[in-house]
């Protein structure tokens, strides 16, 4: 296998186009936003300028969520719904609680994640056991303590149709614990250092468009990280601080496909940008969600497998 990479690697980072190809799955799942609400600031965008917590609109909120499913299935990828733990009010953030793969015999399989919140971390389990009954193979990291925390894939994200992770860490994810996730998915790591709490996840101020393409705020990164990161892709879209951060959020997109990019509404430059480069912006709304520190990507987990597995499916 290869070594993890590290964000001073050297001379053995090469560009992200340049690693082994593997599929981009077509299958997304996403948590019913039942127990959607804010009952605690757990992070820096949940409190107003009055220092309040959010009101969250929680009709409008299960419209929003509805609309961007239905964005999803309109693209032809392959939709799941999993149910919600009533007393998990974040838990429709479902790209944080598990970090999906094909495991070394090609069968879906996902890496639970230690989260850093208490609450948060009791989502882990009522998705894991939703999963396992899909067929989907569940490998645990060591006992939750400081060096084990992880984040899914609100830290750990896939090259679009390349063998490589970029990983973040520093707010919800320590950087020790992606030596355990090379070595359980093969795969080589590049680390980014998160040093803003606006951007506390590594998917709130980077979205991997393609293998050489990627939206993505400087004021999210590290001098070193963004060095790396142009290392990595030849073309940087990058997001002025006004959108990137709420109520825009533009960093928070996903890409599904390297064609089309889903965002939160009214990011009019990164639009115009992405446009000029090919790329077919899909506005959507989603204010509630962003009251909460999540938009598009928080809210859906795509896996790199194309289907949900065989004996699962029969």
């Amino acid at each position: 296998m290869e070594r993890c990479l590290i964000d001073r690697s050297g001379g053995n980072l090469r560009p992200a186009d340049q690693y082994p190809e593997m599929i981009q799955g077509r299958s997304v799942f996403f948590v019913k936003p039942d127990a959607f609400d804010l009952v605690a600031a757990i992070n820096a965008h949940m409190r107003d300028a009055k220092g309040d917590l959010h009101k969250v609109d929680r009709d409008r909120a299960q419209q929003q969520w509805k609309k961007l499913v239905d964005i999803y299935q309109q693209l032809g990828l392959k939709t799941t719904i999993m149910d919600c733990r009533i007393a998990c009010p974040d838990m429709v953030f479902c790209a944080n609680q598990t970090f999906p793969f094909l495991d070394a015999s090609g069968h879906p399989a996902v890496i639970l994640s230690n989260m850093w919140d208490e609450t948060r971390h009791l989502e882990v389990a009522c998705l894991a056991g939703q999963l396992e009954k899909l067929g989907v193979r569940i490998h645990s990291l060591p006992a939750r303590q400081d060096q084990t925390l992880f984040e899914g894939m609100g830290d750990a994200l896939w090259v679009p149709g390349r063998r490589l992770i970029c990983g973040g860490y520093g707010f919800r994810t320590d950087r020790r614990i992606y030596e355990t996730i090379h070595a359980i998915t093969g795969t080589p790591i590049v680390l980014f250092e998160l040093l803003n709490p606006r951007f506390y996840h590594l998917d709130t101020c980077l979205s991997l468009l393609d293998a050489r393409t990627v939206l993505a705020c400087r004021e999210g990164f590290t001098d070193e990280g963004w060095t790396t990161l142009g290392r990595l892709f030849p073309r940087i879209i990058e997001v002025p601080l006004h959108e990137a951060d709420a109520p825009g959020f533009a960093c928070n997109a996903h890409c599904p496909d390297q064609q089309h990019v889903i965002l939160q509404k009214g990011c009019e430059e990164t639009c115009s940008v992405l446009r000029s480069y090919g790329f077919t912006p899909i506005e959507v709304e989603t204010e509630e969600y962003i009251k909460s520190g999540g938009s598009v990507f928080c809210m859906k987990m795509q896996s790199p497998w194309n289907n949900w597995p065989q004996e699962a499916l029969a």
